[in-house]
């Protein structure tokens, strides 16, 4: 029996025959296909001269019912900035309805009581659904570094005559069903650019050229016992390498440049993908979580309506704050969330400090609001900026200069950075778990031993960013086309040694010593004493080791910052040495 012919039987088996007319509204399909499948079902035994459904169609339907659910829960839902920081997106309210707990009662009503929710950011917030709905909570430990393919690897055992659904489609329809006949993947008849599939004439999903457009991928699926053996074997390959951790389940769909399964359409406005903000608002214009903390204030900072605030859109993943970009009246803003574990790590009072001492000197982008208690901050949005390349040597350059013109102004707070202090400080937030280094602490104690050389040589201290990323230099051009150069995110920043920030900017970079030389050269345009190089490769030392703890610390969150985490040891260990070989050189110990 071939998908059309099922689909039939299945609404003649739930509603009873009506006519082909009614029969082809229900399917979606043409009254000429309905008639097809109708003789079909007829010459096979599956319909009797009345219409009324066989034993044998009765025993075929029987074989065909779901077993359970698994809804997947655990992501960030990035792009639904800024609801996202205080709502996970399954918990929205929809049209006065729970979203989870719509599918969760759309599911009951097709009879699917075995329910289980694979959850990770937010997880707590899920855990009343496990006595109000009987649902089983599966936690994903990964979900801040891989993406939902884990998250159905983890329950892949489960998968048998299946529903996989996530957890932000909204339908207007029950989509569920007592029978289901064969596997499907929901789309829409919506055409778009960022599908990576479309249908074809015989109702198989088939992949799309970079060119071409498909059908927008709604995620809602239904996997048969006789197709769950192959989805799983392929699930437990990918997770095998770690090239997949950023894919998508459904990947594990695809052979030989289509799916495995059929296409189930459904129409754009019946099913609906609640990914942004303004999706929600399209939606429910009146959902309690539009009007969230961040989005009340930029209503009020900026003395506009609701509906004024719009195209909002996540910028790239931070390593400390969530951002986003928005547009009002015509002018185009970024507001900044602190992210999580943020409240410890960094004093928002002395931040706030810092930006009014540096206000009106073209030193960092323009700041409308920052709030010194909870670290929300809306700035003016720089068209045409990028960020300084650290490979590019004129770019550096042109950052030197910048970062010694400031460090010239000597400018002044109440505060200071105390770069051991910061070390020891983060290390105990680690909560007694020892470091995953083998090494860590002879590694502390050699870096620690150059506290003595660097005081000895330390400059006055004055404001110093301590966060000099390259990622933190704009470079853009005024309204008057010429060039200019923000430096921003000051939330690190207090008194210190300047020359602290050309090693900073050095670690970040990744640089090797050549390349820290080349830098140092950049920023002494004069010429630097070899004191003072010295001095700076035992920052880099104590930087590296800075950071690498902060990444141990951030880690226990869940956040894994690859690379960049091990090197910032690695400085650590290797600027001692080359610090031990120089002073040698020069007869000093």
């Amino acid at each position: 029996m071939n998908k059309q012919s099922f689909d039939v039987l299945k609404i003649i088996v739930e509603a009873g025959y009506s006519n082909q007319r009614i029969i082809a509204e229900e399917t979606g399909y043409s009254l000429g296909v309905v008639n097809k499948a109708i003789k079909e079902l007829s010459e096979n035994e599956y319909l009797d001269s009345d219409m009324c459904i066989t034993n044998k169609a009765k025993t075929c339907i029987k074989n065909c019912k779901p077993n359970n659910a698994i809804i997947l829960a655990a992501g960030f839902g990035m792009r639904m900035v800024p609801i996202n920081m205080e709502t996970p997106k399954g918990l929205l309210e929809v049209r006065g309805e729970v979203l989870i707990e719509r599918t969760i009662r759309q599911l009951h009503e097709a009879g699917i009581e075995d329910i289980s929710i694979v959850v990770g950011f937010m997880k707590e917030r899920y855990e009343y659904l496990v006595d109000e709905y009987n649902v089983k909570l599966i936690v994903n430990t990964e979900y801040s570094t891989k993406n939902n393919l884990y998250s159905v690897n983890l329950i892949k055992d489960k998968i048998n005559n299946s529903y996989i659904i996530p957890c932000d489609i909204w339908c207007k329809n029950n989509p569920y069903s007592k029978y289901e006949p064969y596997s499907w993947y929901m789309v829409s008849d919506e055409v778009t650019e960022f599908s990576d599939v479309r249908v074809n004439r015989k109702f198989e999903l088939v992949s799309v050229d970079d060119d071409e457009k498909g059908n927008a991928m709604l995620g809602i699926s239904y996997i048969t016992s006789s197709d769950s053996d192959t989805l799983r074997e392929r699930i437990t390959d990918m997770c095998k390498n770690d090239k997949n951790i950023n894919k998508f389940w459904e990947e594990a769909l695809y052979k030989n440049g289509s799916m495995i399964v059929s296409a189930k359409v459904v129409n754009s406005l019946d099913a609906v993908e609640i990914n942004t903000y303004e999706q929600l608002r399209e939606l429910d214009s009146d959902s309690n979580h539009l009007k969230t903390e961040a989005i009340s204030i930029i209503k009020d900072v900026l003395n506009v309506d609701y509906e004024d605030i719009k195209n909002i859109s996540v910028l790239k993943k931070g390593m400390t704050n969530r951002s986003f970009f928005f547009e009002c009246l015509g002018k185009k803003y970024i507001m900044r969330i602190p992210g999580e574990g943020t409240e410890q790590l960094i004093n928002r009072k002395e931040e706030a400090d810092v930006y009014k001492t540096i206000k009106g000197r073209g030193i960092c982008d323009n700041i409308l609001y920052i709030n010194p208690e909870t670290g929300y901050k809306i700035t003016e949005y720089i068209e045409g900026a990028r960020v300084c390349d650290q490979l590019n040597p004129k770019d550096v350059k042109k950052c030197m200069k910048k970062l010694k013109d400031f460090h010239d102004l000597n400018l002044k707070v109440g505060h200071r950075v105390d770069i051991f202090g910061l070390i020891e400080f983060y290390e105990s937030l680690w909560n007694g778990i020892p470091s995953i280094y083998k090494d860590y602490e002879k590694t502390k104690q050699y870096v620690f031993s150059l506290k003595e050389y660097i005081e000895k040589n330390k400059k006055e201290e004055i404001i110093t960013h301590i966060d000099a990323n390259h990622d933190n230099f704009l470079i853009y051009n005024d309204d008057e086309g010429n060039e200019e150069i923000r430096l921003i995110d000051w939330e690190y920043a207090g008194m210190q040694d300047p020359d602290v920030d050309i090693a900073m900017f050095c670690i970040y970079a990744m640089y090797d010593r050549e390349q820290i030389d080349e830098t140092i050269s950049l920023y002494y345009v004069d010429g630097c004493d070899e004191t003072t190089r010295i001095k700076i490769y035992c920052y880099v030392a104590a930087c590296g080791l800075l950071w690498s703890n902060w990444c141990e610390y951030k880690r226990q969150l869940g956040i894994d910052f690859g690379e960049y985490s091990i090197r910032q040891y690695r400085y650590g260990k290797e600027f001692y040495k080359i610090v031990q070989e120089e002073l040698t050189k020069i007869g000093e110990k």
